[in-house]
């Protein structure tokens, strides 16, 4: 079955989950609502997103500098400064620093991307496509399915995280967000490399620094 946009929103005011959560929960029960919801309670997702709207205004903000080379400043927030100094915490947020050196994200979330930016590549992405030959009728869907690849390479929270690529960033906050017990947000970054932006001979410092968090 077809997972549509009115049930997604439909999910969403039920149970107060995120969007891609809710999208994935009918997909994996072939668009039962009533099965999608225990899927998302059982996981703790809709009580998660209760703690979403709370502020989180506290929290460490976290470098980590690879071999002189790459260096990372993110921030990420917690509800209270007793839970920005727990360890738990503090290894998270090291792990996004170095998820940042590792995978260059541009933007946190889908939410963050301009809407210019993201017409400018589906005008690209339809070119491409129709030079490829394909049908006209099909393009518009190819599109779609290539822009959504997209967001999972530019957006951290999409990103398959690097230590284990099973989950994406954005379920790892929400599985310490359960777990803590607080509503945890990571709210901006800055990531520097040598020599960016200037012509100079191909080298993958990002490649390096994934290697060599898969010897961790």
């Amino acid at each position: 079955m077809s997972v549509t946009a009115a049930m997604v929103k439909e999910l969403r005011e039920k149970t107060g989950a995120g969007m891609m959560d809710c999208k994935k929960a009918l997909t994996e029960t072939d668009g039962n609502m009533d099965k999608a919801v225990e899927i998302l309670r059982e996981k703790g997702l809709a009580a998660v997103a209760k703690k979403a709207g709370r502020v989180a205004a506290e929290g460490l903000i976290e470098s980590y500098i690879h071999g002189g080379r790459i260096g990372v400043l993110v921030e990420v927030n917690s509800e209270t400064d007793f839970v920005a100094k727990n360890q738990e915490f503090k290894d998270f947020v090291k792990d996004v620093a170095l998820q940042i050196a590792a995978s260059n994200p541009q933007y946190v979330r889908r939410e963050d991307v301009d809407a210019a930016v993201i017409e400018n590549e589906k005008d690209i992405l339809r070119k491409q496509a129709l030079n490829e030959g394909k049908p006209e009728k099909i393009v518009d869907k190819m599109v779609e399915g290539r822009i959504d690849k997209y967001y999972k390479e530019i957006c951290l929270l999409e990103q398959p995280f690097v230590k284990n690529p099973d989950v994406t960033v954005g379920e790892l906050l929400t599985e310490k967000i359960s777990k803590i017990g607080e509503n945890l947000n990571i709210r901006r970054f800055t990531r520097y490399e040598v020599g960016e932006g200037i012509e100079k001979k191909e080298e993958n410092f990002a490649e390096e620094v994934a290697k060599q968090m898969g010897n961790n």
